[in-house]
């Protein structure tokens, strides 16, 4: 405090020695020094200072405030599983190369029996981490990656039985693979997200 008191003192001394009266300094309440220009107004000689403009925003209702919430949750959740998608759409299309190079049905089971366990043993515990929330919104991705459902995609590749017995699993747990990705109605805040992720935003 006294070092500061001591600039100020020079700095008017200076002023006074020299005869000078343009400039003023003025110190703010958070301690900042500020140098005022006298600028003549109608005859009279007076301190000016240029401020910067000042937005004033009004406090967000509780409903806001939810909305908001609600939406970054959904941020996160999206970006949570959209990578597993993509891998899906990947694989799905290397799935399909080389079913079509395997010469008969025996071996297509045992390539996709295979294929179950790989993915079993490299995914499992990502799957297990994931939230209900975040499962139903991976099963709406695959459709949207696929333009298949999770439903269609296991009685493709397993057969009907094990596909409704999975989907029986599902709608326990208030899920559906049956699930169609609708970017136009109800999903088109997932889809909005996905543009932003995309264009690297999020």
């Amino acid at each position: 405090m006294r070092k500061e008191f001591t600039i100020l003192l020079l700095l008017g001394a200076i002023t006074v020695a020299t005869g000078q009266d343009t400039n003023w300094i003025k110190v703010d309440t958070a301690g900042r020094y500020h140098l005022l220009q006298i600028v003549d107004r109608d005859g009279e000689r007076l301190p000016e200072i240029e401020l910067e403009d000042v937005v004033v925003v009004g406090r967000r209702s509780l409903g806001e405030r939810f909305q908001a919430w609600r939406y970054q949750r959904l941020v996160y959740n999206v970006k949570r599983v959209y990578p597993y998608s993509l891998m899906v759409r990947i694989r799905y299309m290397e799935v399909n190369r080389e079913l079509e190079l395997l010469p008969d049905d025996k071996k297509r089971k045992e390539y996709l029996k295979q294929l179950e366990k790989d993915l079993l043993n490299e995914f499992e515990d990502d799957m297990r981490r994931m939230t209900i929330t975040q499962g139903r919104i991976l099963i709406k991705l695959i459709d949207r990656e696929t333009s298949n459902s999770s439903y269609d995609l296991i009685r493709e590749y397993r057969s009907v039985i094990t596909a409704t017995f999975w989907q029986g699993i599902a709608r326990i747990f208030g899920s559906n693979l049956k699930s169609k990705y609708d970017p136009d109605g109800e999903d088109y805040l997932i889809e909005r997200i996905i543009r932003e992720i995309e264009m690297g935003r999020l």
